[in-house]
């Protein structure tokens, strides 16, 4: 089970350039001082469904706002607002520049097709299926449980492992035997709360120690690490 921004595809990336984007600007029209950095992106928003990603940098920052609604325009100072503010800065970057996935998880995804394992896509954002699509990759999965799927089902989003046992289910697959792969500190510490029998942390940028702090069995700076010979 894979996890997707940052693990098959440098989405991560633009979404940390949203984020650094939204949160930069909403802090200098607040005048708050203290920058939003890199290490926030890590600390408080990687690998966690998008509002959840708000609360926490909030938390951090001791910003009160309300919840709002998923509803809400992107100029609401709200949660929901602040959220869907991101989004639209997301859309915007991946419909004007598009995606390409990582040569080494491509390669590691023709090696699994010829072994035959099943493979699911799971991820906290919404916009997964369109970044599946983007990217070439959508037609390598059987399962993708997105931010949409979570909603629906209500499952909890990371850290909690809710969402990889709900695609262990689907697939059939027993937890001990299924294998969790994630770039974010929240993915892996779901894939080590649910006892998953395997979980790779991808390092590409938060720091091979931290991922295994955070419950990695091993980690790897590309998937392309991962192929047989």
């Amino acid at each position: 089970m894979f996890d997707l921004d940052g693990v098959l595809t440098p989405t991560a990336e633009v979404h940390m350039r949203a984020w650094q984007r939204m949160f930069s600007e909403f802090l200098a029209a607040r005048g708050v001082a203290e920058p939003y950095t890199d290490n926030d992106y890590f600390d408080y928003v990687d690998g966690k469904p998008r509002y959840e990603g708000v609360r926490s940098f909030l938390r951090s920052r001791g910003i009160d706002l309300p919840d709002g609604s998923p509803d809400d325009p992107a100029d609401a100072e709200t949660v929901c607002g602040l959220g869907n503010r991101k989004n639209d800065l997301f859309a915007a970057v991946l419909a004007t520049d598009g995606v390409q996935p990582y040569p080494g998880s491509v390669d590691l995804l023709d090696q699994l097709r010829d072994a035959g394992p099943q493979l699911a896509v799971v991820s906290s954002s919404k916009n997964a299926p369109a970044v599946l699509a983007a990217a070439g990759l959508a037609e390598r999965f059987g399962l993708v449980v997105d931010g949409v799927v979570a909603a629906d089902e209500e499952l909890a989003g990371k850290p909690a492992p809710d969402t990889f046992e709900f695609a262990a289910r689907r697939l059939g697959a027993p937890v001990n035997r299924s294998i969790v792969i994630e770039d974010a500190i929240s993915g892996v510490q779901a894939g080590c709360a649910g006892g998953f029998g395997l979980v790779i942390g991808v390092d590409r940028g938060v720091g091979p120690e931290r991922l295994h702090a955070a419950g990695a069995d091993l980690v790897v700076a590309d998937l392309a690490e991962l192929i047989k010979e």
